[in-house]
């Protein structure tokens, strides 16, 4: 029997261990995991420590969704390839707290810093503190190739690489911008007009570009990939994670970064207020993930030695906060707004574990410094032991 929902007078610690373990109870019967230990054998941290030419893929997206949508019995029906393919493989953590800002761009630099970053979310601006991505090529002195995000809109097109002084320009991960790409190949025509809209909750806004972001001339160059069969298979996509996606798989069979970071964003239509949009966002994703998933392992580069993470940048609000808008907005900073999840799969992972103990949406970074082999000197989290 569930336990009964804690009192709106409940601190937020209450309700946030409260979410994580209705979370871990929907998934130990859905997808028969285990209650994990924080108690991991010295075996398991050796076999991890001995994995060839590691490589890592994190997938975050933009606007999570929330439990009645998903991990609950009347939302899993959304999610039916977390929840039969890649959570029974995983370990789970169904309690990550995010304690920034929650906006997808800040939210996001912080999860790539580790730092609780504090720019302006809506400006075109680098994060002030140093990116995996900037640590992994310093300390193992990686080639530009080796690193990359591919990145939903013009606003994280500064997310590669952070002003911190001791890194910053020409040392962090190139970035794709697809719709960017898009736009460019399509010369002001209207054809892709579904694949185009730069974000859903500033529909208006979308900032000039800087960086080192990738350009339309390389396609052909880097990826192998004529601007007319890009433009051809745009014609056949639905959405915009769908394009980028499509531009994942073609860095993975061309230039095989160790380091790859996705983030999507189609389950932000939610901001729209059409909560069957919001739905059809949870499940494309859910797809997404799977697909990314079933990549890795038919890639001769990636089979056998990838580690992957699929988290949210943080939650929606709750239905009863009277200050929110349910699933359409984050707005509130309430509990259910922070209190998200991640999992891991594949290489040094155990399978069909969950944890429910709090970790920190920071943890992130210094637990990939770990498993790659770079110091997250900035960093405010801590490397998560129960994955190393």
């Amino acid at each position: 029997m569930m336990s009964r929902f804690p009192s709106p007078q409940a601190s937020s610690r209450a309700l946030a261990a409260h979410f994580a373990a209705t979370r871990r109870d929907f998934l130990r019967t859905a997808a028969s995991l285990a209650l994990g230990s924080t108690v991991i054998g010295s075996s398991r941290r050796l076999h991890a420590a001995n994995i060839p030419k590691r490589k890592v893929i994190v997938i975050t997206f933009g606007g999570g969704a929330r439990d009645q949508e998903t991990f609950a019995p009347e939302g899993q029906e959304n999610i039916p390839h977390l929840i039969r393919d890649l959570i029974p493989r995983s370990t789970f953590f169904s309690q990550v707290v995010n304690r920034g800002i929650l906006g997808h761009y800040v939210a996001t630099a912080s999860l790539a810093t580790g730092v609780y970053e504090t720019v302006n979310n809506f400006a075109s601006l680098p994060p002030e503190h140093p990116t995996a991505f900037e640590y992994f090529r310093k300390d193992l002195k990686r080639p530009a190739s080796d690193a990359w995000v591919v990145a939903p809109s013009n606003g994280f097109n500064r997310i590669g690489e952070s002003s911190h002084r001791s890194y910053g320009p020409s040392t962090g991960a190139r970035v794709i911008l697809p719709k960017h790409l898009l736009k460019a190949a399509d010369a002001g025509g209207q054809d892709y007009e579904h694949l185009l809209r730069d974000n859903y909750e500033t529909p208006l806004y979308a900032p000039q570009l800087s960086g080192n972001d990738f350009e339309l001339g390389q396609l052909g160059m880097m990826l192998k990939l004529s601007v007319d069969d890009f433009k051809s298979h745009a014609r056949t996509l639905s959405s915009p994670d769908e394009l980028s996606v499509y531009i994942v798989r073609q860095l993975m069979r061309e230039l095989a970064p160790s380091l790859l970071w996705i983030t999507m964003h189609d389950i932000d239509i939610a901001h729209a207020g059409a909560y069957s949009l919001y739905i059809d966002g949870i499940r494309r994703t859910d797809r997404l993930c799977a697909d990314i998933w079933k990549a890795i392992e038919t890639e001769p580069e990636y089979a056998g030695k990838t580690t992957l993470f699929i988290l949210p940048d943080f939650g929606r609000d709750a239905d009863d906060d009277a200050g929110g808008n349910g699933f359409q907005h984050h707005r509130t900073g309430d509990t259910l707004s922070r209190t998200t999840w991640m999992m891991a799969l594949g290489a040094g992972i155990r399978e069909g574990v969950v944890f429910d103990r709090p970790i920190d949406s920071t943890d992130l970074v210094p637990t990939l410094g770990s498993m790659l082999g770079f110091t997250a000197s900035y960093s405010q989290g801590r490397p998560i032991q129960e994955l190393l």
